[in-house]
Formats: C-alpha cells, sequence, structure tokens
C-alpha cells in the first residue's frame, strides 16, 4: 500500500485556501501534478475490494457532513446571482448530497473495469499474448459550477484505479475544497496517498499549465459550457475528450399522440432546464402545429417559461394567450438555453426536421414522439447524435439512468467514448506477453 508522503500533505494545505489569496501561494503546478503522477501508481495497485471500501467510507462521510457540506455551498451560492442559469447546478440540498452519497455506492457496487482479460492467443512460436484492461493513468477534469462533479469524478476514478486532477470553478470554490477534504479523509483512512485526487487552483494562469502537462497527464475532459470546451480542444495538447454542450430538439411527429408529446416536451425542459438534456427546441409538424402547441401552453406558462417561436409558431401561441411569447432570432436556434426558455419551429415535414436536427444540433440528445413505427425508426437511425429517443424525454440521457453509475459527463465525439462517460470508459488496452526466449 502507499502512503500519503508529507510533502504531498503540506502542498495540499496550499490547496485549501481562499480564493483570493490561492495565486500567490503556488507560482506553478506542475509539482502538484507529479505528486498526481506517482501516486496514481498506488491507486492502479488497489485491489477491487479496498476500492470498494474506500468509496463506501466516503458515502458515509457525505451523509454524516451533510451540514458542513451545505454551510461551504452556501458560501458560493451568496457569490452569485438568483438569475445566473448556473446557480442551480451549483446547489447543493441534502436531498443532492444524499443522491450522491447513494451514487458513490452505486460506483463501488459496479464490475472494476480495469485488470481484465480481453484477448488470449498462443501464436505458432509459444508466445502467449493477452490483451488487458488497464487504468488511463491521471485523468484531469476541467468543469464549471458543478460540484457534483467533484464527487463524482473521483469515485469514478478511483474504482477503476486512476488518479485525478480536479480544475473546478472559481464559483464552486468553498463546495469543491470541502468536498476534496472529505475525499482525502477516506483515502488516508486506507493509508493511499491524498495527492491522488488533487484539487488545483482556479486561478486562469494555471490552465494552460494544465492543457499542455503532457508528462504528468494522460488525458483532458472539459465540462461545462461551448467556451470551456472550445478553448480546451483549441489549446490543448494532453488528448482530449469533449463532454459537449447539449443543444437538444424534441420532433413531434405528424402521427405523434398529441397528448403524450406535449406531456415530454414539457419534462424535458422544465424537469431540470440547468442540465445539459433539457430540451431546448421544439419541432413541430405542419399539420399538427395547430393542435399540438395549445396543449403545452398552461404546462409552460406555469413553469413561467420564455418561448421564442418562428413566424409559423408564433400566431399559434399567441392565439392560445401563451404570455411569454417572443419572435425567434435566427441565434435562437442551436442556442443551449440551460434557463426556463426554449425555442419552437414549424417543419413542412421530417425531411425538414432531419435537415434543421442536423444543422443546429450539438449530436448530444435528440428524440422524436411518433406512433408510426417506421417514421420513428428512421429518426433513430438518420440523427447523428450520443443519445437518440422515441416517445421518451431526452432527460434520461445519464449515465445512472443507463446503469453504468455516474457519469464524467455526456461525450458528444466518437473517438473511444461516446454518450454517457462513466466507469467502463475509464480505461485503456495494454499487451502482455509471456515467452522463453523466443526470437525473430
Amino acid at each position: 500500500m502507499c502512503v500519503l508522503a508529507p510533502a504531498a500533505a503540506g502542498l495540499q494545505v496550499h490547496f485549501f485556501s481562499t480564493p483570493s489569496n490561492m495565486s500567490s501561494v503556488i507560482q506553478s503546478i506542475t509539482p502538484l501534478l507529479a505528486q498526481c503522477r506517482r501516486a496514481a501508481q498506488c491507486v492502479a495497485q488497489l485491489s477491487g475490494e479496498e476500492k470498494q471500501q474506500l468509496l463506501n467510507r466516503l458515502a458515509d462521510l457525505l451523509l454524516e457532513q451533510q451540514q458542513g457540506i451545505v454551510a461551504e455551498n452556501r458560501k458560493d451560492l451568496l457569490r452569485m446571482a438568483d438569475d445566473n442559469p448556473k446557480k442551480d447546478r451549483l446547489l447543493l440540498t441534502p436531498a443532492r448530497i444524499a443522491a450522491l452519497a447513494e451514487s458513490v455506492r452505486a460506483v463501488a457496487g459496479l464490475p472494476d473495469p480495469s485488470g481484465k482479460l480481453l484477448s488470449e492467443r498462443r501464436l505458432e512460436n509459444g508466445l502467449l499474448v493477452q490483451k488487458m484492461s488497464v487504468p488511463l493513468g491521471v485523468v484531469g477534469i476541467i468543469y464549471e459550477s458543478r460540484p457534483n462533479v467533484t464527487i463524482d469524478v473521483a469515485a469514478l476514478c478511483i474504482r477503476s484505479g486512476n488518479a485525478c486532477v480536479l480544475r473546478g470553478g472559481s464559483d464552486a470554490h468553498y463546495s469543491n475544497q470541502y468536498l476534496v477534504g472529505l475525499i482525502h479523509q477516506a483515502m488516508q483512512a486506507q493509508g493511499l496517498e491524498s495527492a491522488a485526487v488533487s484539487l488545483l487552483p482556479t486561478d486562469r494562469k494555471f490552465v494552460t499549465e494544465l492543457l499542455n502537462a503532457r508528462e504528468y497527464v494522460d488525458i483532458l475532459i472539459p465540462r461545462g459550457s461551448q467556451q470551456l470546451i472550445d478553448f480546451v480542444r483549441q489549446n490543448a495538447t494532453v488528448p482530449t475528450i469533449e463532454t459537449g454542450a447539449g443543444v437538444c430538439h424534441t420532433y413531434v411527429h405528424a402521427s405523434a399522440d398529441l397528448s403524450k408529446a406535449a406531456a415530454v416536451v414539457v419534462n424535458a425542459k422544465v424537469s431540470r432546464p440547468s442540465v445539459c438534456n433539457a430540451l431546448d427546441t421544439i419541432l413541430v409538424d405542419e399539420g399538427v402545429a395547430a393542435s399540438f402547441l395549445p396543449l403545452i401552453v398552461q404546462d409552460m406558462a406555469a413553469w413561467e417559461v420564455e418561448i421564442f417561436a418562428d413566424e409559423k409558431a408564433l400566431p399559434i401561441l399567441a392565439a392560445a394567450g401563451y404570455p411569454l411569447l417572443r419572435p425567434a432570432q435566427p441565434a435562437d436556434f442551436g442556442r443551449e438555453f440551460l434557463s426556463y426558455k426554449c425555442s419552437v419551429k414549424v417543419v413542412a415535414d421530417m425531411e425538414e426536421a432531419l435537415a434543421h436536427i442536423a444543422t443546429y444540433s450539438s449530436r448530444h440528445s435528440e428524440a422524436i414522439m411518433a406512433e408510426d413505427m417506421a417514421a420513428a425508426e428512421r429518426f433513430l437511425q438518420g440523427v447523428d447524435a450520443a443519445a437518440v429517443f422515441a416517445n421518451a424525454s431526452t432527460r434520461f440521457t445519464d449515465g445512472g439512468v443507463f446503469g453504468l453509475g455516474a457519469e464524467i459527463g455526456i461525450s458528444t465525439q466518437k473517438l473511444h467514448a461516446r454518450g454517457p462517460f462513466a466507469l467502463e470508459k475509464l480505461v485503456t488496452e495494454k499487451w502482455v506477453v509471456r515467452g522463453n526466449g523466443q526470437l525473430r
């Protein structure tokens, strides 16, 4: 077992200073990254049982320290304006903390993805060639305003045998430092070097250093706004997996059960509008628009959803008395609202709906409401997105819902991982070859 080194403990104290003086304490994060790299070897050596014990202890601590978590989270909330759409993502309530603890236990109960024998063959020359799954090593995460990511990422990385470097946003500084303190308590209780889960300063001057730390960080995962993701993709030399912004559409086909479609559309928009799988644009076939759009008026108005309607949807919603109605501008399509806002467009048919989605989708989650199963199947096969739904809410795109445990994010790219980026994708491959003096 790797034990906590005194030097590592000293450096960790520097992480937990206040936002105003943090950047003055350290001038470079390279020593911290180097410690995390060394600690990664310790995490990789843990047995499956040891990792489960650690995560279950962390879940216990989350429940035991609910009051402390809420108090630190309140410090962050007080620094953010009430009308900021990120505020809901920042909020930690006792119910959300309990859900976090349950998520950690769920991750602990999942099969360990590392150390698996993926294939094996004996060559004619006697060599035994095996392919094994192994941890990625050091996983770097850059994220914004979501302290739950701190716990989710640490749990997933520990269970898969990885170390992680966390660069959370300044909005969640107090919440993140308290949560990482709990993670370190759980790690130290098992003699594990706490540098294996390292929280970096939020000062932006260190971001470029992290993006180019190829010697210490094996993979970077940005999770947040499109602006953040674009910046990381354009400036990182460390390999990057994008967990993209969600511009999500629901298309109401002419064959749809309109009452069912209305319920799904409202759920996709209002159940939690600040998350990436929330609905942004409603597409509705011209033949049913006059019947369908009035069905969403009462529920959408109850949640004070501001609707940006195109020239065909606008008079229908106005006649139905929708109170928060705006003419849609071109920028209202392809826009991730992250709030109680959405756009509506009336389309001639599926061809136009598919063309619109191909143009404006972020390839996150897309849905069709249709009773015509041939039409639904055409949509499922024809739309290029990480998750596609027929007759269900896009809000279901989630690692936990899909049975994968917690997730680092929803990947919208196509290499290595797509969709919920969870435990099973936090490994790579290693070839192990056993011989008896064979020469080539």
